[in-house]
């Protein structure tokens, strides 16, 4: 059977950040001095906006802030772990052949912040929540049934087979939410909104002003014993600027910042004596062909048209060399990434030749639109105008906002622009059922297929790949690759660039390293000093 997936995703604003580079989203970044007098504080300059205090309904950037106040059933791990997952509230898991059936044994001895005991049921009210009304709640499309079969064990009856693991480890529509806290909001939308929280994680929401400051203070009662938060109290001052951020680090106003301008990183490193960190994000660069009209239409111009393109200098200016060549859509570190995937590179003679051979020898014209608020693509969108120049080809530029960009794109392909730049992210660990599914699988209307390609072979492969995924993740791999290289040789997009997270490896602090599939969470559990 074909899997039916939801085409909804997060806040659309959020395409278009990354104005101070994937430092802006990559964890965190930690000065030399200490802030604070008081060895049980540690103070943060955030850029994270809070757009609700929601737990189910949240799908923006207060993932900082809730990654760290609830959890899910698991925790996916970075990629290179020794681990796929750790337990979080479930300490096991098993799933049954056919893919169809996943049981969690959930942990003892965990408590919400509200002092009630997780069991079951608080598991199971949860997840139908999420999936009734989660900003993500796409994600559970799979799910048919769950059911509390005793006070420990949760057992999860799916319509088709699903990763279930991947999407129980969601940044966005699977945390576990006090019962309590859950019945409330059900009367009242704005209940969690005044910073209340309902959550089972290392540290509760002590205060909160908006726009100003989050205080996060430990919870004293959190299971995990043999790790406990080193820092009593989290200082949050909301930073939007990443200047402001750069110069509150550097003067020793907060000891850690999540978002630096993405081309001072080395200064700041430098003056800091700290190193640079840098790792796998879910973040990746594509600009779409509009494959419905001449010339466009034609794989060999498209095909020319990739081979023009300086990748290397692209990934210098654009991400200040902080990024790697991307194989497809699918980003360094996320299921079902391969570098067995093939890239193309710049060759202005053979991207030449094909033009010739599709018949456009004398070049021709295209129109080209981007994220304006978004800062990477500003820098390298000329260097694009500037190579297909080289072969004839003149590009005519044009920046809007994000939304303006996507809502023009949707509106009629035949009038639409001829290259759609885009910054994405899969919403969960599984890159196959949106990065593939979601960019490049045919609909009937446009959502975020921009390039309105159409290709029956790929669509085929994408859909029986998803019905692998749960049951059998080899076989959906396979299938997933011979997807992506249809990709490469159709070219219905060019694979610019995966951005890395960058952060400075800090001189007085110890600091977990970066995981890709929360890349809006820093975790601070984990952060104590240096011994």
């Amino acid at each position: 059977m074909a899997v039916t997936r939801a085409r909804t995703r997060r806040a659309l604003t959020l395409l278009a950040v990354g104005a101070a580079g994937v430092v802006g989203l990559a964890g965190c970044t930690v000065g030399g001095s200490s802030a604070n007098t008081d060895s049980s504080v540690l103070s943060v300059a955030a850029s994270a906006a809070v757009t609700t205090w929601d737990p189910v309904r949240s799908f923006s950037t207060e993932a900082l802030y809730l990654g760290n106040v609830y959890e899910p059933l698991l925790w996916k791990n970075a990629e290179g772990a020794a681990e796929e997952f750790t337990p979080a509230i479930a300490e096991s898991w098993e799933v049954s052949d056919d893919g169809l059936t996943w049981t969690f044994d959930i942990r003892e001895g965990a408590t919400f912040h509200d002092g009630e005991p997780v069991d079951a049921e608080a598991v199971a009210a949860s997840i139908e929540a999420a999936k009734d009304h989660a900003g993500a709640s796409f994600i559970w499309a799979p799910l048919e049934t769950i059911e509390a079969t005793d006070d420990s064990t949760v057992v999860m009856h799916l319509a088709y087979s699903a990763p279930m693991d991947l999407v129980a480890a969601s940044t966005y529509g699977a945390w576990i939410v006090s019962p309590k806290a859950l019945e409330a909001s059900a009367g009242d939308e704005q209940y969690f909104e005044a910073g209340i929280d309902a959550g089972t994680g290392p540290y509760t929401v002590k205060s909160y002003s908006p726009g100003e400051k989050v205080v996060l203070e430990a919870y004293d009662d959190h299971w995990n014993e043999e790790a406990p938060p080193h820092y009593d109290i989290i200082d949050i001052a909301i930073t939007p600027d990443a200047v402001t951020a750069q110069q509150m680090l550097t003067a020793g106003e907060v000891d850690l910042a999540t978002s630096l301008p993405l081309e001072n990183i080395d200064t700041v490193a430098s003056d800091l004596g700290s190193e640079v960190r840098t790792a796998n994000s879910p973040f990746n660069f594509v600009a779409f062909f509009n494959t419905t009209r001449p010339p466009l239409d034609d794989p060999k111009v498209r095909q020319a048209l990739s081979y023009a393109v300086p990748y290397e200098d692209i990934i210098e200016v654009g991400g200040a060399g902080y990024g790697t060549q991307a194989h497809g859509p699918v980003p360094k570190g996320i299921f079902p990434y391969s570098e067995d995937v093939p890239q193309y590179s710049q060759d202005l003679d053979t991207a030449k030749t094909l033009l010739a051979e599709a018949g456009h020898a004398d070049g021709f014209t295209l129109n080209l639109t981007y994220a304006s608020e978004n800062s990477a693509e500003a820098r390298f969108v000329p260097l694009i105008k500037d190579a297909f120049a080289k072969i004839g080809v003149t590009v005519e530029v044009r920046a809007e906002l994000f939304n303006q960009q996507w809502e023009n794109a949707k509106a009629d392909p035949a009038t639409a622009q001829d290259i759609f730049v885009v910054y994405y992210w899969p919403t969960y660990s599984d890159a196959g059922s949106d990065n593939l599914y979601s960019l490049f699988h045919s609909s009937e209307a446009p959502f975020f297929n921009l390039s309105y390609w159409s290709n029956a072979e790929y669509d085929a492969l994408v859909d029986e790949a998803g019905t692998l995924t749960g049951s059998d993740r080899d076989a959906a791999q396979a299938k997933y690759e011979e997807a992506m290289n249809l990709l490469v040789d159709q070219a219905p997009g060019i694979f610019l660039y995966d951005a890395q997270a960058v952060s400075i490896v800090p001189t007085g602090l110890e600091v977990a390293d970066f995981n890709e599939n929360y890349p809006f969470t820093t975790f601070f559990a984990p952060i104590r000093p240096a011994n």
